[in-house]
C-alpha cells in the first residue's frame, strides 16, 4: 500500500527536515505487517514528494494462527490503505508526528502547503464519509471510485484519496494516522484500553471540536462501548464540554436488562422464538457465516441436531473459532454437522431439516440466482418451516452513518422495501405450497417500519 506527501514550500527539500528522512537515500523500517519504504519520488527546491511504502506479508500475518484458508492468504490487506499502513505512519515518521524539527522549528510550526495521496483506500461509507471526517480539518478532498465488473454490481468500496490544504505537517500526518482505520474500519489488531490514550493523544488538538468525533472515536475502538464512552467523556474535558451532552455518550450506569440490545442480537432472538413455537428438532442454519446464530441453536435444548452451511470457506472456519470445534465435547459435536455447499445447487444433506433459517442471506445472491436459491430451499428440502430475515430499506434512513442510497453492506447485491419483501414471499409461498406471515425484528418506526423484515413459511396442511 502507498502515501505520498508533497509539498511546494520553497525550499521544497525541507520536507526532509521535518520528516526526519534524507531525500537522497531509501529508508526502510520493519513493522508488524511487513517493511515500510521511505524515498522520494522527486526532490526539487519546487517541489519535493515523499513516499511511504508499505509492503505486507501475508503469510507472516497468519504463520501463528492454528486454522488458516485460503481467505488469509488473498485479500485486500497488502493493497488497500487501513490500520496497517497507520501503523507505518508512526513507525516511520515518530518524531515528525510529535512536531519536533531541532533543524526547522519555525517550519515544523507553520502551516505549509501539503498533497496527500493515498491510491487505494477500502472506505466503509464511501466518498460522502471520507469528505466528512476530514473536510472539516481543513483539506480539500477528492475523491476517485470505479465501478465493479460486471456494472451491475454498483461501486467499488475503494476509493483513491487525495488530499489537499495548508496544514503543520505534524497535523497532517496525526490525521492520517486516526482516520485511515476508521475509514477502513476494520483494525488488523486487538484494541485495548491503551488505544484510548493513542487516539487522544494523536487527535488532542483538533478530535473534540470535531463534528464527527462520536463515529471516529466509535470506529477507531472498534465499535467497544466501554471504551468509546471513555474517550469521549475524555474528548469533552479536552473541549470544556459536559461529558452529559455529548449525545448520551456518557450515560448513566443502566442495569443489563434495560440497555438497547443489537440489532444483530435481536434479531437472533427473534428466529430462535420461532423455531421454539414451530417445535422444530432438526434445524439448518443455511449461509451461517461466522456461527453465531450456530452456537445459539446449540444451546437449545430443544433442538436434537443442527446443520450449519455456508458458500466461504473463510466464512466456516470463523465459525469453526467460534463454536470451540476442537474443543467441543463429543456428546455436543454429535449434534453439529458443518460443511460447505451453495445454496443456489442440488444439496442432499439439506434433506430431513424441520426448519430452515436463512438470516440475513438472500441479499447476498445476485437477483437472477434467486430462483435457484428457491428450488433448493423450497422444492428439494422443503423443511416444515423456513424462516427469513433480510434488511428493510426504508428503514436505511435512520442509520446516520450510512449515506443515503447505500447499502447496509458492500457485498449487499439488494435491499428490498417491505412491499418488495412481502410481493417476493407470497410468490415463493403459493408456488411450493407454504404460507408466509410476517415479523418485525428491531425498533419500528410508524413510518418506515423495522430495521429488519422477518418471513416465517410453513407448510400449508393438506386436507
Amino acid at each position: 500500500m502507498l502515501l505520498t506527501i508533497t509539498t511546494t514550500r520553497a525550499p521544497a527539500t525541507d520536507l526532509g527536515y521535518l520528516l526526519h528522512k534524507h531525500p537522497d537515500r531509501l529508508q526502510s523500517v520493519e513493522v508488524a505487517s511487513g517493511t515500510a519504504h521511505v524515498f522520494y519520488p522527486e526532490a526539487t527546491p519546487e517541489r519535493c514528494t515523499a513516499a511511504l511504502l508499505l509492503e505486507v506479508d501475508p503469510i507472516g500475518l497468519v504463520r501463528d494462527r492454528k486454522a488458516v484458508g485460503l481467505g488469509e492468504y488473498v485479500n485486500d490487506r497488502p493493497y488497500a490503505a487501513s490500520s496497517m499502513l497507520a501503523v507505518a505512519i508512526k513507525e516511520a515518521f515518530r518524531t515528525a508526528l510529535t512536531g519536533r524539527c531541532d533543524a526547522r522549528p519555525e517550519l515544523a510550526a507553520s502551516r505549509i502547503p501539503l498533497a496527500i495521496d493515498v491510491p487505494a483506500l477500502r472506505c466503509r461509507g464511501g466518498a460522502t464519509l471520507a469528505r466528512r471526517v476530514f473536510a472539516p480539518l481543513g483539506w480539500h478532498v477528492d475523491t476517485r471510485s470505479r465501478s465493479l465488473t460486471p456494472p451491475e454490481w454498483g461501486d467499488s468500496p475503494y476509493l483513491g484519496l487525495r488530499l489537499a490544504g495548508e496544514l503543520r505537517l505534524a497535523d497532517a500526518l496525526n490525521h492520517l494516522y486516526v482516520l485511515l482505520p476508521v475509514l477502513d474500519d476494520a483494525k488488523h489488531y486487538w484494541v485495548s484500553t491503551d488505544e484510548v490514550d493513542k487516539l487522544i493523544r494523536a487527535g488532542g488538538g483538533w478530535l473534540a471540536g470535531h463534528p464527527e468525533k462520536e463515529l471516529i472515536t466509535r470506529r477507531y475502538l472498534a465499535h467497544q462501548k466501554k471504551l468509546t464512552r471513555s474517550a469521549l467523556a475524555r474528548l469533552a474535558e479536552a473541549d470544556d464540554a459536559e461529558p452529559a451532552e455529548l449525545d448520551n455518550a456518557v450515560p448513566e450506569e443502566t442495569p443489563e436488562e434495560d440497555r438497547a440490545k443489537p440489532l444483530a442480537l435481536q434479531r437472533r432472538e427473534a428466529v430462535l422464538a420461532v423455531l421454539r413455537q414451530s417445535g422444530a428438532r432438526r434445524v439448518g442454519d443455511l449461509g451461517c457465516g461466522a456461527g453465531e446464530l450456530t452456537r445459539d441453536l446449540l444451546r437449545e435444548a430443544g433442538i436434537d441436531h443442527v446443520v450449519a452451511t455456508d458458500v466461504s470457506a473463510r466464512a466456516l472456519q470463523l465459525a469453526g473459532r467460534r463454536l470451540n470445534l476442537e474443543r467441543m465435547p463429543d456428546r455436543q459435536r454429535e449434534r453439529l454437522t458443518i460443511f460447505q455447499s451453495s445454496l443456489t445447487y442440488r444439496d442432499d444433506r439439506l434433506a430431513g431439516l424441520d426448519a430452515a433459517v436463512l438470516m440475513e442471506v438472500i441479499e447476498h445472491l445476485d437477483p437472477d440466482r434467486i430462483p435457484a436459491l428457491e428450488r433448493v430451499v423450497f422444492g428439494r428440502a422443503a423443511p416444515g418451516t423456513v424462516v427469513v430475515t433480510t434488511p428493510n430499506a426504508e428503514y436505511n434512513a435512520h442509520f446516520e452513518t450510512l449515506p443515503s442510497g447505500t447499502a447496509r453492506h458492500p457485498d449487499h447485491r439488494f435491499e428490498w422495501t417491505r412491499a418488495q419483501f412481502r410481493a417476493w414471499a407470497a410468490r415463493v409461498a403459493g408456488g411450493y405450497g407454504y404460507r408466509a406471515r410476517f415479523l418485525p425484528v428491531g425498533p419500528e418506526d410508524p413510518h418506515d417500519g423495522p430495521p429488519t423484515q422477518l418471513a416465517v413459511f410453513e407448510k400449508a396442511v393438506t386436507q
